[in-house]
């Protein structure tokens, strides 16, 4: 039986550049504890579409694991300005919460 993982791998193979499953790599390298290839899935995201807003919140997360707190908030900060411009609350309220938390 195919795992998740094999199955996103064979998908991107056919659509390499899809977003959505670039992020869906990137949240099973995070779950797998591969921040490193987590990072390289989100880099390729923010090339492709920098509006991409569930992107930032996790984007930020990883590098504050990283002890990068610098470079997280201004991911969060940058994230919290496109989606005001695009009005996702959503994503806007999740990453104001994390800013603040850090």
């Amino acid at each position: 039986m195919i795992n998740r993982l094999e199955k996103l791998q064979q998908m991107l193979l056919e659509t390499p550049n899809d977003t959505f499953l670039l992020f869906a790599m990137g949240l099973e390298m995070v779950k797998d504890g591969n921040d490193e290839k987590a990072l390289e899935f989100f880099k390729k995201i923010l090339a492709l579409d920098e509006n991409y807003c569930a992107l930032y919140y996790h984007l930020g997360k990883l590098y504050e694991r990283q002890n990068h707190e610098q470079i997280a908030m201004s991911i969060y900060e940058k994230g919290l300005a496109i989606c005001k411009k695009l009005n996702e609350q959503h994503n806007f309220n999740e990453l104001r919460s994390a800013l603040d938390m850090l």
